[in-house]
C-alpha cells in the first residue's frame, strides 16, 4: 500500500526526533532572500522546537490529541490545568477532560495552561502567541508549565511570516501584545546560572494537530 503524504509527514518528524536535531546551515546574507522548503516545515519546526527545549507531541487526529493531553496530565500530576478560550473548553468538555475554566485561585493554582497561538515560525521553533484571544496576555506567561495545542496549518517559514498571518488573523491590524516564545523561560544573569522560569513557563509543550486534508487515492 502506498504511503499517503500524512504518513510520510508523521514518519519523518518521528524519525527526526529519535536523533539530535542537525544545526542549520549559516544562511547566506547576501541572497535577496533564505527560503525555507514548504514541503518540510512540519519537519522543521519539530526539529527545531525541540532543540530550543520545547517538549513536542504530534497528534494525528482530536481522539489522539485527547489521550496524549490525558496522559501527560497524569505524567506531570497537574491538578490545575487553566483553560479560557471558548473553543478549547468546547474541545476539552468533549473528551470529560477536566480543566479550570475561570480566574478563582489563579495565582496561587497555575500550575498549567492550554492555549491556542497564532502561528508556528518554522525556523526558530517559536511559537507566536498574542494578547487577542481569551487566554489574554496571563496564561502563556504566569503558569508553570505552557501547554499550546497549534494546527499544521499554521506553521510558517519565518518570523515575517508569522507576523504576517497575526496581521491577517486580526483584519490587518496587530494585537497590543504580540509574543514570540522559543523554548522554555531562561535566564543566566546571576554568575551566569542558567534558570529555567525566572520571567515565564518553565516548560513549553507543543501538542500539533494535523488538519491536512486526507489523501484521496
Amino acid at each position: 500500500m502506498a504511503e499517503s503524504s500524512r504518513d510520510l509527514i508523521l514518519r519523518r518528524i518521528r524519525e527526526s526526533l529519535q536523533k539530535p536535531a542537525p544545526q542549520p546551515a549559516a544562511p547566506d546574507f547576501t541572497a535577496p532572500l533564505y527560503p525555507a522548503p514548504a514541503d518540510d516545515l512540519a519537519v522543521m519546526f519539530a526539529q527545531s522546537f525541540v532543540r530550543t527545549g520545547g517538549v513536542f507531541y504530534y497528534c494525528e487526529s482530536e481522539d489522539h490529541f485527547f489521550d496524549q493531553l490525558f496522559a501527560y496530565k497524569k505524567e506531570k500530576e497537574l491538578e490545575n490545568l487553566f483553560v479560557w478560550e471558548p473553543e478549547l473548553k468546547k474541545l476539552l468538555h468533549k473528551a470529560g477532560l477536566v480543566f479550570v475554566g475561570d480566574e478563582k485561585d489563579f495565582i496561587k493554582k497555575a500550575d498549567a495552561s492550554l492555549t491556542t497561538c497564532e502561528a508556528l515560525v518554522a525556523r526558530t521553533g517559536s511559537v507566536l502567541v498574542s494578547g487577542a484571544s481569551a487566554s489574554g496576555r496571563r496564561l502563556s506567561i504566569y503558569p508553570d508549565q505552557h501547554l499550546v495545542l497549534a494546527r499544521t496549518s499554521q506553521i510558517v517559514p519565518d518570523i515575517g511570516d508569522g507576523l504576517q498571518a497575526v496581521k491577517e488573523n486580526h483584519n490587518g491590524k496587530l494585537p497590543s501584545m504580540i509574543s514570540l516564545t522559543t523554548g522554555p523561560s531562561r535566564t543566566a544573569d546571576i554568575e551566569k546560572t542558567l534558570v529555567l522560569g525566572a520571567h515565564g513557563p518553565r516548560s513549553i509543550v507543543l501538542f500539533l494537530l494535523d488538519d491536512a486534508p486526507a489523501a484521496t487515492t
